[in-house]
């Protein structure tokens, strides 16, 4: 009985072998090679002006949620703070400053340097993470984002983005899909959580905050969807 169970444990193991490299070999995109120069940067500005990246220059306080509710954002961009919260855990994320962070467990401050320490590194990780599905496209002038063009042989060209330093995983690269008047229809990711390279993602649902700026309210991967929550952009409350 026991090496029926292995037998057929193996047999499980080397079908979903097969598959996952089935589906590698069938999804898996080189990243493609463009061009950097004023064409790409004239193609980024484009895509600025059609989210306008001004009102969202503007906009001080931005909050939305992750995984369905998981994480919770509260962010001023004005004293470059913002408060995650996840499970019982909230952190008063200092991001220029962040040993400079408060953090709570069930409304009670911790002290204890270890877990301190380790909640402010997760709430980094998770705000590099969950923010760039919401502000992604006005990021593409950051310091250390290369921005090249890409001609693709149906004529059209796409933005591709290489994120150089910064963040929490440096050379995530982007290849942004817009619509001729500039606005995100989607990118393609070749990043290094993700073993596939090339893997889209829609950026094609929208909506306008009450500061004026283009904010997205979910995203698709494939089946996989993406929720942002309620997905809020104000100047003062």
């Amino acid at each position: 009985m026991f090496k029926k169970i292995i037998k057929i444990l193996l047999v499980l193991l080397l079908l979903f072998v097969v598959a996952a490299l089935t589906i590698y070999i069938i999804y898996d995109e080189p990243i493609p090679t463009g061009k950097s120069g004023p064409q790409a940067d004239e193609l980024a500005h484009k895509m600025m002006k059609a989210i306008n990246a001004e009102a969202f220059k503007n906009t001080r306080y931005l909050e939305w949620t992750f995984r369905n509710g998981k994480h919770t954002y509260k962010w001023d961009k004005t004293l470059g703070k913002v408060k995650v919260s996840w499970d019982d855990i909230t952190v008063n994320l200092m991001l220029k400053a962040p040993r400079n962070s408060h953090v709570f467990q069930r409304k009670v401050i911790v002290r204890n340097d270890k877990r301190r320490n380790d909640a402010i590194e997760k709430a980094i990780k998770l705000f590099n993470n969950d923010s760039f599905w919401l502000v992604a496209p006005f990021k593409v002038f950051d310091e250390g984002v290369t921005r090249s063009l890409v001609k693709l042989d149906d004529g059209t060209n796409r933005l591709l983005v290489t994120y150089t330093s910064g963040g929490t995983t440096p050379g995530d690269s982007y290849l942004w899909k817009l619509r001729p008047d500039g606005f995100p229809e989607s990118f393609k990711m070749w990043v290094q959580i993700i073993p596939i390279g090339g893997l889209e993602a829609s950026w094609d649902d929208w909506l306008i905050v009450n500061s004026g700026a283009f904010l997205p309210k979910s995203h698709l991967i494939g089946p996989m969807k993406i929720t942002m929550g309620n997905v809020r952009g104000f100047n003062s409350y």
